[in-house]
């Protein structure tokens, strides 16, 4: 499995390189950030632009994921999402457990956001 790593000085952005999104995928998605974190980036913007479609036995992966950095005082965004794959996001209404951005930029701004308050209440 393959991925595309942009390493920025207070994030990195993470794509996969597969047109589904399945459990094996999350996996491997799950190791590629822990081993980013391990180069230093904390946190990350996971782009799925070119995922076109999601099987929802990836998302209990996800949800963890997203759980496990917020509790490390880590960010985690999810952009670029493509419409089949929202739809299964919405239908298993895993999106209201992700932090969502719909573009590239927002998702900058929310990272940014979040570091800004960690720094403000010395949280990182």
């Amino acid at each position: 499995m393959d991925f595309k790593i942009d390493t920025k000085d207070s994030f990195a952005i993470i794509t996969p390189l597969a047109s589904r999104l399945d459990a094996n995928l999350a996996e491997k998605l799950t190791d590629k950030c822990a081993e980013t974190r391990l180069n230093g980036s904390n946190n990350l913007i996971i782009s799925l632009q070119d995922v076109a479609d999601a099987d929802a036995s990836a998302f209990a992966a996800l949800v963890t994921l997203h759980e496990e950095s917020y509790s490390n005082s880590q960010s985690l965004v999810f952009t670029e999402i493509q419409p089949n794959v929202w739809a299964t996001l919405k239908e298993n209404e895993t999106d209201l457990l992700l932090n969502i951005a719909p573009k590239m930029a927002e998702a900058v701004d929310i990272i940014s956001m979040e570091i800004l308050e960690r720094d403000l209440f010395g949280e990182e």
